[in-house]
């Protein structure tokens, strides 16, 4: 009997003593989010930098009609540099479907690729439903904007001025684009660099 006494009263101090653990850990969590924050859209030197003026561009889309890209008097340009070969680029494509609707009465969103096969395009642009965007096929813009890798975003204000871009490979890296617009800084990094955080990696 006083053995199964003192079982029991080991027990109970066993599980105190990991319900006090699990608290200081989910605290410790708690500190270490805090602390590291999202990183953002990875941004290159190459190409016209943030708070520069955008290259000019007046190009046909693949799904009818012209496109500006550029000073617009009526709202902000995303535009999405893609691929019909990219496997993340279609990946990112209903992000890019929730954020046009989400964002579209201050944004137009382009989808965009610097060259291929206009067939392909063609054919990617059937497939994944995507005739309701303005769709341009162009060397000249990919150069414009030194695009080396895909996925890549670019987001320019209405006067056509760059206000944030990069690589992107998530949900949480587009948002830091619109983050960036926000904070009135060139990038989540640049504005994280200046607080006491540092950037997850």
């Amino acid at each position: 009997m006083t053995a199964l006494v003192f079982l029991n009263v080991a027990m109970f101090v066993m599980i105190l003593g990991l319900a006090f653990g699990l608290l200081a850990m989910g605290r410790q969590i708690g500190i270490l989010f805090e602390r590291v924050a999202p990183m953002g859209a990875l941004v290159n030197d190459a190409g016209p930098q943030v708070g520069m003026a955008s290259p000019q561009f007046t190009l046909e889309s693949r799904t009818g009609g012209m496109v500006t890209i550029g000073p617009r008097a009526d709202r902000s340009t995303l535009v999405f540099f893609l691929s019909p070969t990219c496997p993340v680029c279609k990946k990112l494509l209903p992000i890019v479907n929730h954020i046009r609707k989400a964002e579209g009465a201050w944004l137009e969103v382009v989808l965009a690729s610097d060259g291929g096969d206009l067939a392909q395009h063609d054919r990617f642009i059937t497939s994944a439903k995507l005739q309701d965007y303005p769709y341009v096929v162009s060397t000249e813009l990919g150069l414009g904007y030194r695009v080396a890798r895909l996925p890549y975003a670019v987001l320019l204000d209405q006067h056509g001025v760059i206000r944030a871009k990069g690589l992107i490979n998530s949900r949480e890296q587009f948002d830091s684009l619109f983050n960036a617009l926000d904070l009135k800084t060139p990038s989540i990094q640049s504005y994280l660099s200046t607080q006491d955080v540092q950037p997850a990696h």
